[in-house]
């Protein structure tokens, strides 16, 4: 279905499109087996100008834009789930920085991300705290010109390899009024990186816990005011969720690709799967499932770009394709039979991959809360 796509846009999404396809793609399974960081491809995402697309050139970023951005996440996501969730996250903790840092912030903090050069973390999960923020219990106390940070945070991904580290914290009561943000450098004294989380799906993308013991973070890394954390991460997370939504789109397009290729070449009943109804119609439901979500994300990233973004479009998109993702996956495996329940196809490893798309940034119980909170304050 057609989206007003520029020929710059048109022209970064090939070009990532092969990237996935030669870089990305071949060493998905292996990475999975294992449960490698694709150090190398970072590295190479790095030079294409991959972790910082929606930060402007002066700070660091290839600054193509949000549109750009989904259609690139979409394309290494159907090729390496685990590749795009480290792109996305990297890109994600630029948002604080570009929106509420200050300069000297942006010099010394957002341009390393956005270059590359570091990749970003986004600690919000606690032991007690996930969809509801205001629960946070990780403290931060003023000691003099520093912060002394201590808790846990929980499920972070890049957290071991993170240059800089985005986190919530507690400096006062109230709820979600008593948050700051601060940026963790990597090294800080204090902050402790735990053993990788041994994962169901997404298993080459780095997820630790991370403790912070009388951490000591510099005033200067504080993002924004004191109390004003909460506001600072909220806004962050609607780019958050189109970028998941990116991905669940990416990764319903690699379920259509292995259903139809399998459904092509196996025979049943003296024919091809293809040629049976009950197949065809699951690839059906597939394909408009796939233009839904694409489109559903390719509109809430150019509302991103031209300003009129609101929580709304930015869970409708994440809400629905990361629940069509779980549907094309259910499916595509289904079209594989038995054969899709073994390492031997890509189907198996997609599947995986896919569920965690309805829980992190957000469940999919919290987009729908999103929505109707803000379908029924209009007028």
């Amino acid at each position: 279905m057609y989206f007003p796509i520029t020929p710059e846009q048109e022209m970064i999404r090939l070009m990532v499109e092969q990237f996935a396809r030669r870089e990305a793609a071949p060493g998905a399974a292996a990475r999975d087996r294992t449960g490698e960081f694709p150090a190398g491809l970072v590295k190479k995402m790095a030079e294409l100008g991959l972790m910082g697309m929606m930060v402007p050139a002066r700070h660091g970023g290839s600054e193509v834009g949000a549109v750009a951005y989904a259609l690139a996440l979409m394309e290494v996501a159907a090729a390496c789930a685990s590749t795009a969730v480290t792109m996305s996250v990297t890109n994600l903790s630029c948002e604080p920085l570009l929106r509420h840092g200050t300069e000297d912030q942006k010099q010394r903090l957002l341009e390393p991300l956005a270059s590359g050069k570091f990749l970003g973390a986004f600690a919000l999960t606690e032991p007690g705290a996930g969809s509801n923020l205001a629960e946070i219990n990780c403290r931060a106390e003023r000691k003099r010109k520093a912060y002394l940070l201590n808790g846990t945070k929980l499920f972070i991904t890049n957290g071991a390899y993170a240059g800089i580290i985005i986190v919530l914290a507690r400096t006062g009561p109230g709820g979600s009024r008593g948050l700051t943000a601060f940026a963790v450098e990597k090294g800080a004294s204090g902050l402790v990186i735990g053993k990788p989380v041994e994962k169901m799906g997404l298993r080459a993308s780095n997820t630790v816990e991370l403790l912070f013991e009388d951490c000591e973070v510099p005033e200067d890394n504080r993002i924004g005011k004191e109390g004003e954390g909460f506001k600072v991460v909220a806004q962050a997370l609607d780019s958050g969720r189109i970028g998941i939504a990116a991905q669940a789109a990416g990764m319903i397009a690699a379920c259509l690709k292995e259903a139809r290729r399998y459904a092509l070449e196996r025979k049943q009943f003296n024919r091809p799967l293809a040629g049976h109804q009950a197949i065809q119609w699951m690839i059906a439901e597939m394909a408009v499932d796939y233009e839904a979500a694409r489109l559903l994300t390719l509109s809430a990233a150019a509302m991103k770009e031209q300003g009129t973004l609101t929580p709304r479009e930015a869970s409708t998109a994440k809400l629905y394709a990361s629940e069509a993702l779980n549907r094309a996956a259910y499916q595509a495996l289904q079209v594989h039979g038995g054969y899709g329940f073994t390492q031997e196809f890509p189907i198996e490893r997609i599947y995986r991959d896919a569920r965690v798309t309805t829980i992190y940034e957000g469940t999919s119980e919290v987009q729908k809360m999103v929505i109707a909170r803000e379908t029924l304050q209009k007028t």
